[in-house]
């Protein structure tokens, strides 16, 4: 049944999601998200668009394994970074509103010069490279086996699909297919919750019957989510790009709004891994234990949400990624023909991560926000105490360090290393990956404070060291 049921929904969503998408005029539209009458996007399109980029195929995926291996703890630490919202409203509305800046590389160019940027444009042009990735990834797997022909053919289609639409309008056509598919994917997620919580077999009790030890795996995680959450919204464009479109108000709304709504929604799909993780067989994986407990519709369900999550989420990456090219970076003029032909770049790059790159779906939140915590000493000592006396060589620490980190986590968990078994002691990925965290943000704080108070007295933010 959902080999023929699901191409279809597919298709009928793509067709819908293209027809609503206007085709962009001027820059306005393409690379602001402005309407054909250059008014600004009201709170519900902005938070909606929020919510459902952010809550990416891969997010549901990721929430959903971690609830299976760890248990509500896994679950709880990857929702956890929804707090980002939180942190991103801050951080929006010093840079935009007390700083007086129109965009992140603004004030990064008036701090740290040249390097400011460049380090910060490398940082995020990963980071939209790995949202195209992991998401056409999660669209490959539900419809074959890695490297089958149906696998292959559902990444290529679905790839052509948003491109299209997303080529049409820029980030106004994003967020008008963003307000369609979260109002889709709500009814699929109650849809979704109502057959798991009615089912036989489904017990509340599962989602409770893990213990808080801070030796385990998942509250591991939720520690080092707290610690990313302060600087891994300044390293997400598409987030960051939605907080510098509306006024205020309506700014810092949708931020808020877009919190408690992603957390609810993250937890509640996780609650699906939890639950497939307390009732397995033997060697079951979580797929197989749902598709054992819930049965085919159910299952059909799991599989359209994740689908209409990876289609908002790589329209407004393909977004982001024509604004950082023609705007942010400033490599290549802001015509709407060069914004079309950056998104294509991407998506052949995102194209070939899938084809020739890790299979590991957490590997690339993990190294994408430990590459972030370079931003978290520039967040807390730059953007909100308002030092602007920070040379460039602490920046400059920092982003290494965590590139570093970032680089250093990859090799561990993926086996390529194991230099910090026998240096510190542990063993687990994630344990590893706190220490590389706490190890990050306290060095990389400590330059900035060092920076700051032996910077010559004259030293301007205009004129930054280097």
């Amino acid at each position: 049944m959902s080999s023929t049921i699901l191409p279809v929904f597919v298709a009928l969503i793509a067709a819908i999601s293209v027809l609503i998408s206007p085709r962009a005029k001027n820059d306005g539209a393409f690379f602001k998200g402005l309407s054909p009458q250059g008014l600004q996007p009201n709170l519900l399109t902005l938070t909606f668009s929020q919510v459902t980029t952010w809550i990416f195929a891969r997010s549901l995926m990721n929430a959903a394994i971690l609830g299976f291996y760890y248990g509500i703890w896994g679950t709880l630490a990857y929702a956890a970074y929804y707090l980002s919202f939180v942190t991103g409203a801050w951080i929006v509305d010093c840079i935009r509103f007390q700083h007086g800046y129109d965009s992140i590389q603004d004030f990064l160019r008036d701090r740290f010069g040249g390097v400011g940027t460049a380090c910060y444009n490398f940082v995020i042009g990963i980071r939209l490279v790995s949202e195209v990735f992991a998401n056409l990834l999660v669209i490959g797997i539900l419809f074959g086996v890695a490297g089958s022909d149906a696998y292959i053919a559902a990444i290529l289609a679905f790839s052509a699909v948003t491109l299209l639409y997303s080529a049409l309008g820029g980030l106004h056509a994003s967020m008008r297919t963003d307000l369609f598919q979260m109002l889709v994917f709500l009814v699929v997620l109650v849809l979704l919750l109502a057959a798991t919580f009615t089912s036989e077999s489904f017990a509340f009790s599962s989602l409770f019957n893990v213990e808080f030890d801070i030796t385990e795996p998942g509250p591991i995680l939720l520690l080092v989510a707290m610690l990313q959450v302060w600087s891994y919204p300044m390293h997400d464009p598409v987030m960051m790009d939605r907080g510098f479109i509306a006024d205020r108000r309506t700014t810092r709304l949708s931020f808020f709004h877009a919190a408690w709504i992603s957390i609810i929604c993250i937890i509640a799909f996780g609650s699906l891994g939890v639950f497939a993780g307390d009732m397995k067989l033997a060697g079951e994986d979580m797929n197989s234990a749902l598709s054992r407990l819930l049965g085919d519709l159910p299952m059909l369900i799991f599989s359209a949400s994740l689908i209409i999550s990876a289609m908002s989420t790589l329209d407004s990456t393909l977004s982001s990624s024509a604004k950082l090219v023609a705007v942010d970076m400033r490599i290549v003029e802001p015509t709407l023909r060069n914004g079309r032909v950056t998104m294509v770049l991407f998506m052949l790059a995102g194209l070939l991560c899938v084809f020739f790159g890790t299979k590991d779906l957490f590997a690339a939140v993990a190294v994408s926000g430990t590459a972030s915590m370079y931003l978290a000493p520039v967040v807390i000592f730059s953007v909100w105490l308002k030092w602007d006396r920070i040379p460039t060589w602490s920046y400059l620490t920092s982003f290494v360090l965590a590139v570093g980190g970032a680089v250093l986590y990859f090799t561990e968990s993926s086996g390529h290393s194991d230099i910090l078994t026998p240096l510190a002691g542990i063993a687990h990925k994630y344990s590893k990956l706190l220490l590389i965290s706490g190890v990050v943000l306290a060095v990389s704080s400590l330059a900035f404070v060092v920076g700051h108070k032996f910077a010559p007295r004259s030293a301007a933010a205009a004129e930054p060291v280097g």
